[in-house]
């Protein structure tokens, strides 16, 4: 083979590789099932992301690492808020996440609301820049019952060194959610919490009071689950979305709840599964914006709140 002919083919092979790489870097997409995942896992080597708190000692996914949903969250009067991007960083490399590398968040998955923790995950590592993301649907209870590989081990990987900005695409903050409210802003405000608490009969503990953002349409987190099921629908309709919600095309679209939780599964809804362009999380939510002087709608009187929260609304 002459000198050319070897570089012509060392060429090919690597832009073969590369694409065979690209591929392999998309196979699992940002939902995965225990099935599929399991076909794919000695492939692909992802990093097994376990944010269970207090249950990882008792049994976890065979492979799995622990990062506990604590370390997504902010302190315990503004839980949405983003911790700082140096702490989040320092968090990341303890635990060995590298940005080229797949994850794939594994929450509990015994309840629809399992999921908007892994959701909520899976939108600060994006907002951080890592790129090939996935959520185990149902978590670990799927993964369980499916009979595939448990473990007691507790597994760790090498600390690395990551550096990390936050890229706001994704994020709406209070300043430019009041915006909204005051008229100087535009974006649709999808209220990701039940019909309670979008009708102020009811608040999340931390809120300064009850009631959401004016103007919002109510979205409840759990329409994206089937009645009883604990795994997401996989298959969502944008087009139905977009009429629901009166989303025009390119049009802003902010999640929000009480602490960025249950509106992170909306923004996963409706930002990777659906498609939609645009969709921000509001990660402070109600409980920051009721800190606020901001106006409210469906706010209780004093004596009207009282009753909801002796009666549970």
């Amino acid at each position: 083979m002459t000198r050319l002919a070897r570089i012509s083919a060392a060429v090919a092979t690597g832009a073969a590789l590369f694409a065979a790489s690209a591929a392999m870097a998309s196979d699992l997409g940002p939902l995965v099932t225990p099935s599929e995942l399991n076909a794919e896992i000695d492939t692909l080597d992802p990093v097994l992301l376990d944010i269970r708190t207090g249950s990882y000692e008792k049994g976890h996914i065979d492979g799995a690492v622990y990062a506990p949903y604590s370390l997504f969250r902010g302190p315990d009067n503004n839980p949405g808020q983003v911790p700082p991007i140096a702490k989040l960083q320092a968090s990341f490399e303890q635990i060995g996440l590298e940005p080229d590398r797949p994850i794939v968040i594994i929450a509990q998955g015994d309840t629809d609301t399992d999921f908007g923790a892994a959701a909520r995950v899976y939108w600060t590592l994006k907002s951080t820049g890592f790129t090939d993301l996935s959520i185990l649907n149902g978590g670990t209870t799927a993964w369980a019952n499916a009979g595939l590989p448990m473990s007691d081990v507790t597994e760790n990987l090498m600390p690395t060194d990551l550096d990390l900005t936050w890229n706001d695409r994704w994020t709406a903050e209070t300043p430019a959610v009041s915006d909204v409210v005051n008229g100087k802003g535009k974006a649709v405000l999808v209220d990701a919490r039940p019909p309670a608490f979008f009708e102020g009969k009811k608040a999340h503990s931390a809120a300064s009071r009850p009631g959401t953002l004016p103007g919002a349409e109510n979205l409840p987190y759990t329409k994206f689950f089937r009645s009883g099921a604990t795994v997401i629908d996989a298959k969502t309709d944008a087009a139905a979305l977009k009429e629901q919600l009166g989303i025009k095309d390119g049009e802003e679209v902010v999640s929000f709840c009480n602490t960025g939780h249950w509106a992170a599964t909306d923004w996963f809804a409706m930002s990777e599964l659906a498609g939609i362009e645009n969709v921000k999380l509001y990660p402070g939510s109600m409980v920051e914006y009721s800190q606020t002087d901001g106006e409210m709608a469906n706010t209780p009187g004093l004596l009207q709140n009282l009753l909801n929260q002796l009666t549970g609304g």
